[in-house]
């Protein structure tokens, strides 16, 4: 019986980290909409626009942007540790998700056993939303004139 119960919790785990994927797929993909429309990035504008000190500084802009983007979704899966009790405080919460994302594994803690699974698929999702936004700054750098 045993082993219909690790079925159940590995499916639970897959299920909620399906809806995790899709929830920070979601989260991203506006995101860098509203990056875009923030900051005027369309590829027209950003043809017209040379790559001097301002063109400089709008690449900061992007890229602190993106740090905030990056901060909400670590934010919403600390949130899904401490909702589920994986994790026992704020901080803790943060930290695991910050580690796990960024694909470090250097956390202190770790969730419970019965959502380990979750942690490790954050770190999959993490490097490829990372991924997403490496090519979302090089694509408006590479519009920027010379």
């Amino acid at each position: 019986m045993e082993g219909a119960s690790d079925t159940v919790a590995i499916g639970i785990q897959l299920g909620a980290s399906a809806l995790l994927v899709t929830v920070m797929a979601l989260v991203h993909g506006l995101g860098l909409v509203a990056i875009s429309r923030l900051l005027g990035l369309n590829a027209d504008q950003l043809e017209e626009r040379p790559f001097d000190w301002r063109g400089a500084m709008l690449m900061g802009g992007i890229a602190l942007m993106l740090f905030v983007l990056h901060m909400v979704e670590i934010g919403l899966f600390a949130g899904f540790y401490l909702g589920v009790g994986a994790l026992g405080d704020v901080e803790e919460a943060l930290h695991y998700s910050a580690s796990a994302y960024a694909t470090l594994g250097q956390a202190g803690e770790y969730p419970t056993y019965e959502w380990r699974l979750v942690g490790a698929i954050e770190s999959l999702i993490g490097f490829l939303l990372i991924g997403w936004s490496t090519a979302f700054i090089v694509s408006k750098v590479d519009k920027l004139r010379s």
